[in-house]
């Protein structure tokens, strides 16, 4: 697992309960995984935005940001800037996997098993928004 650098995030991190903080901190490793394997993405760079651990291209600009959290009593979501199209794309593709919030978040269940495929392709997808 990449090591959380930044304090703040590791503090975000480390206040979740670990039922949420397990499948968060998979989420986390999928986005540098995903990133690694495409060029054109660059490093990634871990920061807060609005409390929030997220992920962003500052580097190269090739993606818009992803944002992981909590979302409600009992679920985790993986967020996209909400004037990107992305959603609208991954709920037609996505539709029996996923559940969504508005144009802005994929829902996850913590006590399932992650959907590891279909959340690597909506990461790629993400990180290379710009790109197309």
């Amino acid at each position: 697992m990449k090591p959380i650098r930044n304090i703040e995030v590791a503090a975000v991190f480390k206040k979740y309960p670990k039922i949420y903080r397990t499948p968060l901190l998979e989420i986390r490793q999928l986005i540098f995984d995903t990133a690694d394997g495409i060029a054109e993405v660059g490093e990634i760079e871990e920061s807060l935005k609005w409390n929030q651990p997220s992920y962003a291209t500052n580097q190269t600009k090739s993606g818009t940001s992803i944002r992981i959290d909590r979302f409600g009593e009992h679920q985790i979501a993986l967020f996209v800037h909400c004037q990107t199209t992305l959603i609208e794309e991954f709920r037609p593709l996505f539709n029996g996997t996923f559940e969504f919030s508005k144009n802005r978040g994929i829902l996850l269940d913590p006590q399932k098993e992650l959907p590891i495929q279909e959340l690597a392709f909506c990461i790629e997808k993400a990180l290379t928004y710009h790109l197309v």
